[in-house]
C-alpha cells in the first residue's frame, strides 16, 4: 500500500478544489433556481403589460450579468492551472445551451417528424423525402431557388466589386457609398413592399406604379411585372435582392481593397501593367479570400429567401421557393410530416456553405 502524503500543500490544495467544485454547484443551482422562479412569476404574472415589459427586460439585462458574475467569482476560487480552463467555458457556456436550445433541439425534432405522416402519427421513413423530387410545385420551388443563388448571388458579388473599385477613386467616396449602402438599414419585407409599388400594375392607361409609368410616358404597354410575365418574374425578384445585398458587398469589398499594399500596385504600375490587368492580376487575387465570403453569405441568404416572395407574390405565378413552400406546407396545410422534410432539404443546401465559410474564416484566423 501507499503511504498517505504528508504534503499539508497538496492537502490545502485538494481541498480548496473540492470547496470550489461544491460552490461552484451551488452558485449554478442557485442561478437555475432563482431565474426559473423569476420566470415563473412573469409567465403568471398578472401586471400591466406594459410594467410587466420593462420588468422582463430588466431581468434579461441583469440577470445575464448576474449569470456571468457569480460564475466567475465562482471560478476565481479555483487554483490557477484550472482557473484559466474554466473561465473560457463560463463566457461561451451560455451561448451554446442557448444555441443548443434554440437550434439543434428545434432541428433534431424536425427531422424526426421528416419520418411521419401529415398529422405525424404514422411513421413513413423516407416517402416524405421520395415526394419532395416527384412533385410539381417542388420542382418550380428548386428551380427558382437556383436562379436566386445563380443570378443574384453572381450580380451582387459583381456590382458590389465593381461600385467598390470606381467608389474608391471617386471624390464622392462616402456619399456614394452611404446612397448604395442605405437599403441595408432596412428589412425584406420593407424592400418587398417598397418594390410591390414600383412593379404595380392596373388595367387602364393610368399607372401609379414606378416601373410602368415610365413604360407608359415613352409609349409602352404597362405590364404586370410580377404575375403575367413567366419565368421572367423571378428575374424582377431578384432585382431586390440585388437592391438590397450589393451595398453589403460593396462596403465589405471596400474594405479588402483598401488593405492591398500600395507598394506592389505601385511597382506593377511601374513596370507598365495598366488598370485592368492590375485588378485581375494583382487586386483579385489578393482578395480572393473576401470574395469566397461574400459569396457564400450572399448564397445563405439566398437558399433562405422567403420574406420578399411572400410580400410580393406570395409565391403564386410560378415564383414559389423552398422557404414560401415550407410555410404553406407546414402552416397553411399542417402537413407537418411534408413541411418538416422541406425545412431539412433547406437545411441540408445551406450546411456546405456554412462550413466552406466556417474553413475560410479558420484559415483567415478567426477562431
Amino acid at each position: 500500500m501507499k503511504p498517505k502524503s504528508s504534503d499539508p500543500g497538496a492537502q490545502v490544495k485538494q481541498s480548496i478544489s473540492i470547496k470550489a467544485v461544491l460552490l461552484s454547484l451551488g452558485v449554478l443551482l442557485a442561478n437555475i433556481v432563482i431565474n426559473g422562479l423569476i420566470f415563473v412569476f412573469f409567465r403568471d404574472s398578472t401586471l400591466n403589460p406594459l410594467l410587466t415589459a420593462v420588468l422582463a427586460v430588466l431581468w434579461g439585462v441583469l440577470g445575464v450579468y448576474l449569470i456571468y458574475y457569480t460564475l466567475t467569482w465562482a471560478a476565481e476560487r479555483y487554483p490557477d492551472h484550472i482557473r484559466r480552463k474554466v473561465l473560457p467555458y463560463i463566457f461561451i457556456g451560455p451561448a451554446v445551451i442557448i444555441l443548443g436550445w434554440l437550434l439543434v433541439l428545434p432541428a433534431l425534432r424536425t427531422l424526426y417528424l421528416s419520418f411521419f405522416n401529415a398529422s405525424s402519427e404514422k411513421f413513413v421513413g423516407l416517402s416524405n423525402y421520395a415526394a419532395i423530387f416527384s412533385d410539381h410545385l417542388m420542382a418550380t420551388a428548386l428551380r427558382n431557388n437556383l436562379l436566386w443563388v445563380f443570378i443574384g448571388t453572381l450580380a451582387c458579388v459583381c456590382f458590389g466589386l465593381l461600385i467598390a473599385i470606381l467608389a474608391d477613386r471617386s471624390s464622392y467616396e462616402k456619399i456614394a457609398k452611404s446612397i448604395i449602402f442605405m437599403p441595408m438599414a432596412i428589412s425584406f419585407v420593407a424592400a418587398g413592399v417598397i418594390w410591390k409599388f414600383v412593379y404595380y400594375y392596373q388595367p387602364g392607361d393610368e399607372q401609379i406604379g414606378l416601373l410602368n409609368a415610365i413604360v407608359t410616358y415613352f409609349g409602352g404597354e404597362p405590364q404586370a411585372w410580377t404575375s403575367m410575365l413567366q419565368p421572367w418574374n423571378n428575374f424582377f425578384l431578384i432585382v431586390i435582392l440585388i437592391w438590397m445585398q450589393t451595398g453589403f458587398a460593396m462596403v465589405i469589398f471596400s474594405a479588402a481593397i483598401k488593405g492591398v499594399p500600395d507598394d506592389i500596385l505601385e511597382a506593377a504600375r511601374v513596370d507598365g501593367a495598366g488598370e485592368v490587368k492590375i485588378f485581375f492580376g494583382i487586386m483579385i487575387p489578393f482578395i480572393s479570400a473576401t470574395i469566397l465570403t461574400v459569396t457564400t453569405t450572399i448564397i445563405v441568404f439566398t437558399l433562405k429567401i422567403f420574406d420578399v416572395v411572400m410580400v410580393m407574390t406570395g409565391g403564386q405565378y410560378d415564383t414559389e421557393v423552398v422557404a414560401t413552400q415550407f410555410y404553406r406546407q407546414f402552416f397553411m396545410y399542417r402537413n407537418f410530416g411534408y413541411g418538416s422534410t422541406l425545412a431539412i432539404v433547406l437545411l441540408i443546401a445551406v450546411l456546405p456553405v456554412i462550413l466552406i465559410n466556417l474553413r475560410q474564416f479558420r484559415k483567415q484566423g478567426g477562431f
